[in-house]
């Protein structure tokens, strides 16, 4: 049988990738993660309330569960809600979180079963929602879009993305250069505190550098401390090599220069060397304090029992090695490595908030309990009556819905991790869901984590990242990513023994420094030697592949560090390839059969060993093929399908790979801003802004990526026919002419809707807001609301509300009416209202508002080559060139836009769409395959047209032909947000601001037009003092004063206060910013005085 020889096979491996994983899988998966394990450890962790003032006295938690998401409506709980509900109702979707707990009550121990402690925001599409597993009829019923991809929380109506954090991998040893000097470093976590251990190599000797050290202190002191008292060993530990002894040579020295011989002494040396931040209880000896020190702040991840410190030893000395290794060969590691960097999901961060918060509610417990056993009460302390709910719900929803994760335990303070879901498009809410934010300052001008590492191949896309000050630093996943959770490790560390692995405490410091002992890592915590790696590597993959273990769980060799490194933590990359052995591939046509025929799903591809995760580490130690006519004797995988290192945005270019590189950036960012229809539902929704296309097209050039992520059930674009020449003066840099009977056929034609909202509020004295007949006796506002279907105007009232003040015994009414705010001269429509009532009780007013815009000059549209351009002239139908078809372009574009930007993608997408209306079919510009040339300008041929995609026009206006062929097809160009209307901004009169009396600022608050300080010195050089004097102060604000010319100060009308007398009163205009600014300075004790003179002198 032979193996899968082409293209068209193996690539199906890749929808069937999809179907069971989605684009946000690794959201929705660590949510799961979270909610059935990660709750549970935390609970378990957490588990006993006590106090100190009753010993009897205790809280004990058996269970914890958070059930389907519900919403709270006055006494009882409305199971079945549904996502739309809450988006519709300013709601938050979330369910309870209840425990099961045993707590002794005065003297009887009482059981209870689902206490509620608070509520958890559900993630759409996650196991807990009501749309995991809903067939598409009952999505429908609940009024959710089957494309939508879930992975957001709804919380108060609005949607919010937890974005992907990349962090730098814990319990790792980096090796950098700082200063001149070569430091190791490692960030331990252990379960209740963060530290960092730097190793220093400065002026021929090793120090230790903790954050509890007053400073560096001598290595092989800390390594005496530890209970190495030998030299020997030492030195054995580090290495015996030649080099490496002279290296450590000086520190030894230093050791003995100080009088440390036993580990007694070092220890009281360490103690010496401790900032004093609190003593605690009594005094304490130097030993002792030195003994803390090491066992809890010295590499904290390292557990150390009854002070056995043999394997915080041995892990000093590896980073000590290290170190002694890179000064050989001058390689230090790179923090930039995909390899060194975790994604942080949404899972682990809720894991981190929930600990937090619920230490905060045991605590707050516990403050109760303390409180009230103290008193002598008759009815014993009941501590259930005294959990408060609100503890946890509140910090949930509020560190979701504001986006800051403040931690008290680890010091943390993140601001901007969750982000509004994006529904400018379908492409940009998807686009979100896999963008990676990572925790760099932006304003450092630093090229290092910017730059695209080759680690990040096939893992994170290569064009999809923003232009500007964030580039480089939000990336994107890529097709296929798959990110890692938690897997156990106790298992784990079994094997490994089993495996060969000889433990620490066997070996003495001679067969540690051996050449052939490698050291056994998992999770960054050191298991012992093996001496036969190599089998132990290849055993370790047979048992993942044969299922035994997880499979994302990942093993790698380094020969260098004389490593193996064993990784199953949470946030680590990885992708799926084929599995080679012996030059051939694992996966055989038959195999792809069943998967067509549905028989298999993926899953079983990586159960029965023939497809297998790898992370960036273990890609390192293989060789991977791309095709499979690339496999050579010792390749050990093969890619599934070349075109998965684009990601979601980059994947709807055809051709990208015909393309400049920055156009395809540029078109990823452009995609997000395309209109189109955002989701089934859009009729349902009533959000702040939603933009619709009325015609979208699917794109005649499609590519693979645009078949697996549905874009083509929710397209953002149209297909104009395109002809590249030049006409009239009005397409120069990038401006399009466009026909004018185009757009009365639906070109580019889209409906905005916006949302007014409004609620009744409640206020005490039983008083609340209310609603009065409109007083223009208007079609439809005899309630006070805004009919449906009613034209609206600029300031047109939309709900007539009032809200009580009171005066007295009376009760007034002030009007409080919401308005219309749009551009005046053009229509709109009320399209729907909705009035319901929000968790608060009071009544929700929604409005949605709806206008048509039909493109005009100045509308952005661009094609998905990164070619933008703005619409610069509309000419009538009869002066548009003609074919001797009668086909007329819809878009004439200027070729002064081909050939510094070399986007021949375009080109061929020109042809490939041409070729394929004529033949009836959808030809595919997948990246590094697709339709070839050949073969669409043979179909060009073969109907009749020029094989280069040229026709013969005829000029509309002289009605000669023109003198040369023309290239013209369509192409999918897609219409951005920008449009004329929304930006266009004038003024004569307006309002004013309060305080300086001078214009408002910006277009929303119809603002003036500022002349700044660079167009005042452009004034001041053309010498046009009476224009500088009527656009700073005439026209701005010119106010009129009376001034003293004795004493120089403002007064009153004819009157000068300060000198008492009317004689040197004079009138003059200043503005009144600068009015203003004298009676500040007066405030302050300053005299400013005016120097007047008369004007006839």
């Amino acid at each position: 049988m032979k193996p899968v020889a082409t293209l068209e096979e193996k690539w199906k491996l890749l929808p069937a990738f999809l179907k069971m994983k989605g684009l946000v899988r690794q959201h929705i998966e660590s949510f799961n993660h979270f909610i059935e394990v990660d709750i549970k450890k935390i609970l378990a962790a957490n588990a006993k309330v006590t106090s100190d003032n009753d010993p009897n006295f205790y809280v004990r938690y058996l269970d914890i569960r958070v059930l389907p998401p519900s919403i709270n409506e006055g006494f009882k709980t409305n199971n079945t809600v549904t996502p739309m509900q809450c988006r519709l109702r300013s709601a938050t979707y979330a369910g309870d979180i209840v425990v099961d707990l045993e707590y002794r009550r005065g003297h009887e121990t009482l059981r209870v079963e689902n206490t509620r402690i608070g509520r958890m925001p559900i993630m759409l599409r996650s196991n807990l929602c009501v749309l995991n597993g809903a067939s598409h009829a009952k999505q429908a019923k609940y009024g959710e879009c089957p494309h939508d991809p879930g992975g957001y929380f709804v919380v108060s109506g609005t949607e919010k993305v937890i974005l992907i954090q990349e962090q730098l991998s814990k319990n790792r040893i980096i090796v950098e250069e700082f200063k001149g000097d070569l430091t190791a470093s490692v960030t331990s976590s252990s379960a209740d505190r963060k530290t960092k251990t730097t190793i220093i190599f400065k002026n021929d000797q090793f120090y230790m550098l903790v954050n509890t050290l007053s400073e560096a202190v001598p290595l092989v002191v800390v390594l005496k401390a530890m209970g190495v008292i030998s030299d020997q060993e030492i030195m054995q530990l580090i290495g015996a090599e030649e080099e490496a002894m002279l290296v450590l040579g000086p520190s030894v020295e230093r050791c003995a220069n100080l009088n440390i011989f036993t580990q007694n002494q070092a220890l009281a040396y360490l103690g010496s060397k401790i900032k004093l931040l609190r003593t605690y209880g009594g005094a304490r000896t130097k030993e002792d304090m030195g003994r803390d020190l090491l066992s809890s702040v010295v590499l904290a991840h390292v557990p150390c029992e009854n002070f056995d410190f043999r394997a915080k030893a041995v892990f000093l000395s590896l980073m000590v090695r290290r170190v002694i290794i890179s000064m050989g060969d001058k390689m230090t590691d790179d923090r930039d490595y995909l390899g060194n960097k975790r994604l942080e999901l949404a899972g682990s961060l809720m894991s981190l908030l929930f600990e937090d918060t619920f230490k905060n509610f045991n605590a707050q417990l516990k403050r109760q309990a303390d409180v009230n056993l103290s008193k002598n009460r008759v009815a014993a302390f009941d501590a259930t009556n005294f959990m408060r709910e609100d503890i946890i719900t509140n910090s949930l929803r509020n560190a979701i819905s504001s986006g800051n994760w403040i931690l008290k335990r680890f010091k943390m303070e993140r601001h901007g991790v969750t982000s509004v879901l994006s529904r400018l498009s379908f492409i940009a809410s998807l686009g979100m869901m896999t963008r990676i934010t990572s925790q760099f300052e932006k304003t450092r001008k630093v090229s290092g984590p910017r730059s695209l590492q080759p680690s990040q191949w096939g893992m994170l896309c290569p064009a999809d990242t923003p232009e500007g000050e964030a580039c480089g630093l939000v990336k994107n996943l890529a097709l296929m990513t798959h990110v890692t959770n938690d897997d156990e490790e106790e298992p784990l560390v079994k094997l490994a023994y089993n495996l060969g692995v000889e433990s620490l405490h066997l070996i003495n410091g001679e067969e540690f420094g051996r050449s052939s002992t490698f050291l056994v890592f998992i999770n960054g915590l050191m298991l012992g030697v093996t001496r036969r790696p190599r089998i132990m590597v290849r055993n370790f993959r047979l048992l993942r592949r044969s299922g035994r273990i997880s499979p994302f769980v990942s093993i790698s060799l380094n020969k260098k560090h004389r490593c193996v490194y064993i990784a199953s933590d949470a946030g680590r990359t990885c992708r799926p390839y084929i599995i080679v052995e012996n030059g051939k591939s694992k996966v055989r046509p038959h195999h792809l059969e069943e998967l067509n025929m549905g028989i298999t799903t993926f899953d079983d591809f990586v159960i029965n060993g023939l497809v297998e995760y790898l992370d960036v580490n273990e890609e390192n130690d293989s060789l991977l093929a791309l095709y499979e006519n690339n496999i050579e004797a010792d390749t050990t995988h093969l890619e599934i399908e070349p075109f998965t290192i684009l990601g979601a945005c980059a994947g709807l270019i055809p051709y990208p790979n015909h393309n400049q590189s920055p156009r395809n950036t540029y078109q990823c960012a452009m995609g997000k801003q395309a209109m189109g229809v955002i989701a089934l539902n859009y009729q349902q929704r009533i959000d702040t802004l939603l933009y619709s296309l009325v015609y979208p097209m699917r794109p005649v050039v499609k590519t693979r990526t645009i078949e697996l992520i549905d874009f083509e059930k929710l397209p953002a674009g149209q297909n104009p026919i395109v002809a590249v020449m030049s006409f009239s003066g009005y397409d120069i840099e990038d401006a399009t002419v466009m026909n004018r009977a185009s757009f009365d056929r639906g070109y580019g034609r889209c409906v905005v809707y916006s949302k007014m909202q409004t609620s009744l509020k409640k206020y005490n004295g039983n008083l609340t807001d209310i609603i009065r007949p409109a007083p223009r006796d208007e079609a439809g506002n005899a309630k006070g609301i805004v009919a449906v279907g009613q034209p609206m105007y600029n300031r047109d009232v939309l709900v007539n509300k009032q809200t009580p003040i009171k005066r007295g015994t009376e009760i007034d009414y002030a009007s409080t009416q919401v308005r219309y705010k749009g551009t005046v001269g053009k229509d709109a429509y009320c399209d729907q209202v909705m009035v319901s009532s929000n968790n608060e009780d009071s009544m929700l007013i929604k409005i949605r508002v709806r206008s048509t815009r039909i493109p005009e000059l100045g509308d952005k549209f661009s094609s998905r080559h990164g070619q933008k351009g703005v619409c610069g002239l509309i000419v009538n139908q009869e002066d548009m060139p003609f074919n001797d078809a009668g086909v007329c372009p819809d878009k004439i574009m200027n070729p002064h836009g081909f050939p510094s930007r070399m986007t021949v993608g375009k080109l061929m997408e020109f042809c490939g769409a041409k070729a394929g209306v004529l033949n009836g079919n959808y030809n595919y510009g997948t990246a590094f395959g697709g339709t070839t040339i050949p073969e669409m300008c043979n179909t060009l041929l073969k109907h009749g047209y020029n094989y280069h995609g040229k026709d013969y026009l005829t000029s509309g206006i002289t009605g000669e032909p023109l003198e040369s062929y023309i290239f013209m097809g369509p192409v999918f160009y897609q219409k951005l947000k920008h449009m004329v209307m929304d930006k266009m901004h004038a003024r004569s009169q307006g309002p004013m601001t309060l305080l300086t009396r001078q214009p408002t600022e910006g277009r929303a608050r119809e603002g003036g037009l500022r002349l700044g300080e660079m167009e005042r010195d452009c004034l001041i050089g053309h010498g046009s003092s009476m224009l500088l004097l009527e656009r700073l102060m005439i026209s701005s604000d010119a106010f009129e004063v009376h001034a003293c010319s004795q004493c120089g100060l403002l007064g009153s009308a004819g009157w000068c206060q300060y000198c008492k007398s009317s004689r040197g009163i004079s009138k003059l205009q200043l503005p009144y910013a600068c009015k203003l600014l004298f009676q500040e300075l007066q405030s302050m004790n300053i005299v400013p005085r005016l120097t007047l003179q008369h004007y006839s002198e």
